[in-house]
């Protein structure tokens, strides 16, 4: 009889110390954001290992949209106002109670802001809108893009779920009465304008705050309390969580004033020039205008300025008959040296030819448009990098197919353009006063 009750008593034994099934997660799309808006997700499923379990998100990869953070309890991800623009993807963890783990990678897309609440980004006489197309090519020497890079075709640097972290470079509107906070500068202070900056904790960094990258921070602030709009920007910018930052450098600019930046200094790019203003975003594009130069990159550049430039970093020199130009120089194009050992010099624009067609991208409405733009205000080199790389700013309503025809241009299309004659003073983006060229009238397309 004991040995009978032994017998029956095994499978009780079996059952009650069954192991649990594997944890697993099963992903769930997550709705897209709209920056500076709140968000909620529903809750990600977790199956299996023994409840309750703690959620996280990981930096494995790339990170959640700034503004955003994953309850640990239930894996809900919120955000009062996001504040991050593009697509991002990022790890989520759970953890069971035996201390099991299980990731699946997910992604959330964020369609971007990019109106300006009123701000004039410079007055209207600033070299950065002024329309290019009927001034004269550049023939000084220091001028061309280097034979070498001119076979690279034109490259979006900026897009829609472009994977794992945004592509491009984002930035974010504050109110006037921000609250500045401490910001140290690691690598360049003594060419950074000085600290505070108001940079709210969900600034959008670029590439994501795990990206590693420039990691540039672009902030516009409103006007209010008797200033004018004011733009903030660093390089390789870090938050520190305690509402302070660490950058590499930078670089504020009064938007209601056509200052430069002192010459000889960088800013959050090589060429010492603002950043924002010169990226092109989806919002102007859809409104069938950009309205300016759009920032781009060369592998090397030469190590000259030219006006509206103000820092370089780059190759080779020039000279004048009377000997060697110091490396980094401004190189005047009302005095053009007489010869380089390489050329491209920083703030140098350029603009796709007249002739160039550019019928191709008729049912490309996003490229059109700034097709079209490359022709009237032309392309301004800015930073070293991958020869062609065009800079915009990251948002889920860009259409990567559309933008891809902008590969069937090369470098070899476009021509340096002699903006001497809009000098007025080579610390100052003033252009003369008067009458400036009429606004385009066809523009092949409108951008949706």
């Amino acid at each position: 009889m004991p040995k009978a009750k032994f017998l029956m008593f095994i499978p009780w034994i079996l059952i009650s110390g069954a192991r649990p099934g594997n944890l697993t997660i099963t992903a769930t799309p997550f709705p897209v954001a709209t920056q500076y808006q709140p968000y909620s997700s529903s809750a990600p499923s977790a199956t299996g290992g023994v409840p309750p379990y703690t959620w996280s998100v990981t930096t494995a990869d790339s990170t959640l949209p700034e503004g955003m953070a994953i309850d640990s309890a239930t894996g809900v991800i919120s955000s009062a106002a996001v504040g991050g623009q593009g697509g991002y993807q990022f790890q989520v963890q759970v953890k069971d109670s035996a201390g099991t783990i299980a990731t699946a990678l997910e992604t959330i897309n964020v369609i971007a802001n990019n109106t300006l609440s009123g701000c004039a980004v410079f007055p209207p006489d600033s070299i950065f809108h002024h329309r290019v197309d009927s001034l004269p090519v550049d023939t000084s020497p220091a001028a061309p893009i280097p034979s070498v890079y001119q076979p690279s075709v034109i490259r979006p640097f900026f897009g829609s779920n472009s994977l794992p972290g945004p592509d491009g470079i984002p930035f974010i509107r504050v109110p006037f009465d921000q609250p500045p906070v401490s910001i140290t500068f690691t690598l360049y202070p003594a060419e950074s304008d000085p600290s505070p900056y108001p940079f709210p904790s969900n600034a959008p960094v670029e590439g994501s705050a795990n990206s590693g990258g420039d990691m540039h921070v672009l902030v516009l602030q409103t006007a209010g309390g008797g200033k004018a709009c004011q733009l903030y920007e660093t390089w390789q910018g870090i938050y520190n969580g305690n509402d302070t930052w660490d950058a590499s450098n930078g670089a504020h600019w009064d938007l209601g004033s056509d200052n430069l930046r002192p010459l000889g200094w960088t800013s959050g790019d090589a060429a010492g020039l603002p950043i924002m203003p010169l990226t092109v975003n989806y919002d102007e594009v859809a409104s069938g205008l950009v309205r300016h130069p759009i920032r781009f990159t060369l592998n090397h550049m030469l190590n000259g300025i030219v006006w509206p430039g103000r820092h370089a970093a780059g190759v080779g020199f020039c000279s004048y008959a009377s000997g060697p130009i110091p490396a980094g120089s401004l190189l005047p194009q009302s005095s053009p040296p007489t010869s380089c050992t390489f050329s491209g010099p920083s703030g140098e624009i350029y603009r796709l030819k007249a002739n160039v067609d550019i019928s191709v991208c008729s049912s490309s409405p996003q490229a059109a448009v700034i097709l079209q733009s490359m022709k009237q205000y032309g392309i301004i080199l800015a930073d070293n990098g991958m020869s062609g790389g065009l800079i915009g700013t990251p948002d889920a309503r860009w259409n990567n197919n559309d933008l891809a025809c902008l590969r069937n241009f090369t470098l070899a299309q476009f021509e340096p353009v002699n903006v001497s004659s809009l000098q007025i003073n080579p610390d100052s983006g003033a252009t003369p006063s008067g009458p400036k060229p009429a606004p385009p009238t066809n523009l092949n397309a409108t951008a949706h």
